[in-house]
């Protein structure tokens, strides 16, 4: 999918409490293109990631997904359009008594019939698929555990299992490795980018890992107060660059994985192909 924003704002709230937290926002994205959002906590990359999820409507500005304008479309294009963007958000919603079975299974709701849906909760289908979903993120031995039996990083897994099963070709990932650790998280961002590959889709990832985002993605683009802050090919964005961006929590965010990139090659292999400039 493509997306191109224009001059787009966003603002929340009611009467004195609205709040703009986007502001003036243009950006294009490409089909099939990976792309990492950073920037310091409160920046707007949740926000970001929802509006073009179709899921919270500008107030000004233009947001065009695949040359279409979505919030121009009646509510049944609406809904359909939505069937093809896959949110994952930070803290998944998986019901406490639901099955990871089932959860993982949640991924094809957007291209399931409703009776078909309803049953699979009493019967999973497609069990094999869930269970080979989990196998990329080494947790299929809980194809059959109660989600409230998984811990907060498995939870997470479980959360991006629902990837694998789904068709969407436009992945927004909101912080999808903040309860793993290094290692582990590195591995999983690795099997997304892989799948998005192998299926063409677009990518775009918010990451508060600095130096995850610097060793994975080719084009990085740094929100601040709501705002573009820069919007680089990756091997542009120096030291100076990122201190201006985080300002005092540059230190912070810079040593957030204490175990570097370099030494955890040896546990995962080498990066997929993503886009360069």
């Amino acid at each position: 999918m493509t997306i191109s924003l224009s001059n787009l704002t966003v603002k929340l709230g009611r009467g004195d409490d609205m709040r703009t937290i986007l502001d003036d926002i243009s950006l294009d994205i490409t089909s099939g293109e990976q792309i990492a959002i950073i920037g310091p906590s409160g920046a707007g990359k949740t926000t970001l990631l929802h509006t073009l999820a179709c899921a919270i409507k500008p107030t000004s500005g233009t947001l065009c997904v695949n040359n279409t304008l979505p919030w121009a479309l009646a509510k049944s294009a609406l809904h359909k359009l939505r069937g093809g963007i896959f949110l994952a958000p930070q803290v998944p919603p998986l019901p406490p008594r639901q099955r990871v079975v089932n959860s993982v299974l949640a991924g094809r709701l957007a291209h399931t019939g409703l009776l078909a849906s309803l049953w699979s909760l009493y019967k999973p289908q497609d069990a094999a698929l869930a269970f080979a979903a989990l196998m990329r993120f080494k947790l299929e031995d809980k194809l059959w555990l109660r989600c409230d039996r998984l811990s907060g990083g498995e939870r997470q897994r479980v959360g991006l299992a629902r990837i694998m099963v789904s068709e969407a070709p436009l992945l927004l990932l909101d912080e999808p490795v903040s309860a793993l650790d290094p290692a582990l998280g590195l591995a999983a961002l690795k099997t997304i980018q892989d799948e998005a590959n192998a299926r063409h889709a677009t990518l775009v990832v918010s990451l508060h890992d600095v130096q995850l985002a610097r060793a994975r993605f080719g084009r990085l683009i740094g929100l601040k107060a709501g705002r573009i802050h820069f919007d680089l090919p990756t091997h542009l964005v120096g030291e100076a660059t990122l201190a201006d961006l985080y300002g005092a929590e540059f230190e912070v965010a810079a040593s957030m994985v204490k175990t570097t990139v370099d030494d955890l090659t040896s546990v995962v292999s080498a990066p997929a192909a993503v886009r360069c400039f």
